[in-house]
């Protein structure tokens, strides 16, 4: 049992990212606890959990990538599981939110998926919520608990400001992205910034309009938070070398790579392409091309502030700074 300022504090993994969740038992000296997921022959599951929660500060690290559906109804069945088992609170670690795209109607009689996961989360008894990089920062409205989102584009700004890469452009692959590549700019000294105006005519397929900005004689990083099946970035990255820049990179908080996404990438004109462990890689989804940075300190170092009761902005503050 480890205490935090008196404090019970457990740390549970279930079968989204389990490295992750490893990596951050390894920064706090928090042990991971035993549950497992059960499977049956009909496909239900249930979730036991080998010791005592009564009184104790839970935390589950769950990613809620592929199988989506699988991995929430775990979380949900374990979360139920730790309520009834009288847990003093349920801090749900979910560094990708999945369904995170659906988060408006974009036109009639569409669900907004993303404020029914919300809704799921807190009715199933999760007391807090901490994620990566929301594709929309709308969605922590769909929350009456408290959730903290914490941006990746410090940690993947500081790779390349280790490369010391000379006449660079951050790129956003669309308008939407504009905010997010204009902070990952300005964490880059203020380097410039050029925005892809582009259209989609179907879902997973993304078509190069025009490129606002100047790019011709310099190297382009491309910032976003999902990469799924790489079409916009193929797009982008090849109207950006027809357009005259010398290099094209990368940068991405979740990699989900959806087929045919590796080979898209490793068929790319692009020259690497770095990421977050938000979404582990397994096996087959690893490339030389892709680089993959861990945010397990920074969740870690989260649960120590909430257990001494101190802000979570000053870690904020110091990504910054960083």
């Amino acid at each position: 049992m480890v205490e935090i300022d008196g404090k019970k504090v457990k740390l549970f993994a279930l079968s989204g990212n389990r490295p992750l969740a490893e990596e951050i038992a390894k920064c706090t000296n928090i042990p991971l606890s035993n549950a497992n997921v059960v499977k049956f022959a009909d496909e239900e599951m249930t979730v036991s959990i080998e010791e005592s929660v009564r009184g104790c500060h839970v935390f589950i690290v769950q990613a809620t990538s592929s199988p989506v559906n699988e991995h929430y109804m775990e979380l949900f069945i374990m979360i139920d599981a730790l309520k009834r088992a009288s847990a003093a609170s349920i801090n749900v670690i979910m560094p990708y939110y999945g369904y995170s795209r659906q988060d408006r109607k974009s036109k009639s009689r569409e669900p907004i998926t993303a404020k029914l996961i919300a809704d799921m989360l807190q009715t199933a008894g999760a007391t807090r919520v901490i994620c990566m990089d929301l594709h929309a920062g709308q969605i922590q409205g769909f929350f009456d608990i408290p959730i903290d989102n914490f941006p990746a584009a410090p940690l993947l700004a500081s790779y390349f400001k280790k490369k010391r890469i000379k006449d660079l452009v951050i790129v956003s692959p669309d308008h939407g992205g504009a905010t997010r590549a204009r902070k990952f700019s300005r964490l880059l000294g203020g380097v410039p910034l050029a925005i892809i105006d582009k259209r989609r005519p179907e879902p997973n397929v993304a078509e190069v309009v025009n490129i606002i900005g100047e790019v011709r004689g310099k190297t382009a990083i491309i910032v976003d938070d999902i990469i799924d099946t790489a079409g916009t970035l193929i797009a982008a990255s090849t109207a950006l070398l027809k357009a005259g820049a010398l290099e094209v990179y990368a940068a991405a908080t979740h990699p989900i790579l959806s087929h045919p996404a590796i080979e898209r990438i490793d068929n790319s004109c692009i020259k690497e392409v770095v990421v977050t462990n938000t979404i582990e890689l397994p096996e087959e989804k690893r490339n030389p091309k892709i680089t993959q940075l861990s945010v397990g300190p920074l969740l870690g170092e989260t649960i120590i502030h909430l257990m001494k009761d101190e802000a979570i902005s000053q870690i904020f503050n110091r990504m910054e700074e960083d």
